[in-house]
């Protein structure tokens, strides 16, 4: 069985909800403390949403020096599927996983919300399960979510298809209408809308099952 380790930081506040998903998914979760140094034994990620280390100074900045991210970098770079979600992506950035950064949305605004996404591309550890130009309902929750970067940057992601999901309709002003960027080799991806908030139609949205279910796939075949 997949098993999910999710990284806590001091001020996360979903981790919960990303146990459940991954759970209704049928794998297996472990919490990961920010002061752990080895990854043993996982073979998946995700750095989940809230507030990580207070979010002084920016979000993810202090997140960044937690002693887990020199395991979740070598974990990365063996090829382990990481996610990083609302705030696991501005860790994420921060450390230098996904290139650009995450300011303050537009009209400094909190959002939380239902927002539809748009499938870029299938060439990610996210969105294999995917089509391409695909709409999928997931809410988000933030206030610093804007997506943003350099023209070189942004000529790259281009040229590689690391744009993963976009906004259809942009809510808080991110470069290029940006959701969601994956690394070079697609097994690291970011991205601001949080998948496992949308795990049933009850509670408004089951499109996220489409997103982690392919994630923790991606985790299975490393597994086996």
């Amino acid at each position: 069985m997949t098993r999910v380790g999710i990284v806590v930081f001091p001020g996360s506040n979903c981790e919960y909800d990303a146990a459940s998903a991954v759970s209704e998914l049928g794998a297996e979760f472990e919490f990961v403390w920010h002061s752990t140094t080895t990854l043993a034994g996982l073979d998946a990620l995700i750095l989940p949403g809230g507030f990580a280390h207070g979010d002084y100074l920016r979000p993810g900045a202090l997140a960044r020096f937690s002693p887990v991210m020199d395991a979740v970098r070598s974990f990365a770079a063996a090829g382990g599927p990481v996610l990083g979600i609302c705030n696991g992506f501005q860790v994420l950035t921060e450390a230098g996983l996904l290139p650009g950064a995450l300011q303050k949305n537009r009209g400094l605004t909190f959002l939380c919300q239902p927002t539809t996404l748009v499938v870029a591309s299938t060439k990610s550890v996210l969105t294999r399960g995917a089509s391409v130009g695909q709409e999928l309902v997931v809410p988000i929750n933030h206030f610093s979510g804007s997506y943003t970067c350099d023209d070189a940057t942004l000529a790259t992601l281009h040229a590689d298809d690391r744009i993963v999901l976009r906004y259809r309709d942009n809510p808080n002003g991110s470069r290029d209408d940006i959701a969601a960027v994956a690394n070079e080799a697609g097994n690291v991806v970011g991205l601001m809308p949080h998948p496992e908030r949308a795990m049933s139609t009850l509670l408004g949205s089951a499109d996220g099952r489409v997103l982690l279910a392919g994630f923790i796939a991606v985790g299975a075949r490393a597994h086996a």
